[in-house]
């Protein structure tokens, strides 16, 4: 009895963790992937190069891109990661 009791509670307390262990926002597109490899080589992530420090590398890159993001975003008044910090070519919906 000891031993289901203690296989029960390793059980609930394991289920939380593994399902909260990817979270996604949905499937990622073919463009949406092109578009964010565009953004890395612009801040000059080189993919096509011999890599010797590859998580370096890209996690500059990547470093890069959030911080001209969140340039961009507090130029126009607008906190990160909001509609107003997407691209200009984004369609915006006035309300009037």
């Amino acid at each position: 009895m000891k031993k289901i009791i203690c296989a029960l509670l390793t059980a609930a307390l394991i289920v939380p963790a593994v399902s909260f262990a990817q979270t996604s926002n949905g499937p990622v597109t073919r463009a949406q992937v092109r578009a964010e490899l565009v953004q890395l080589e612009n801040a000059g992530y080189r993919p096509a190069t011999k890599q010797i420090h590859y998580p370096d590398e890209i996690q500059a890159a990547e470093a890069r891109v959030q911080a001209a993001d969140n340039a961009y975003a507090s130029h126009n008044g607008a906190p990160a990661n909001t509609a107003a910090a997407a691209p200009a070519s984004m369609p915006v919906v006035s309300a009037n």
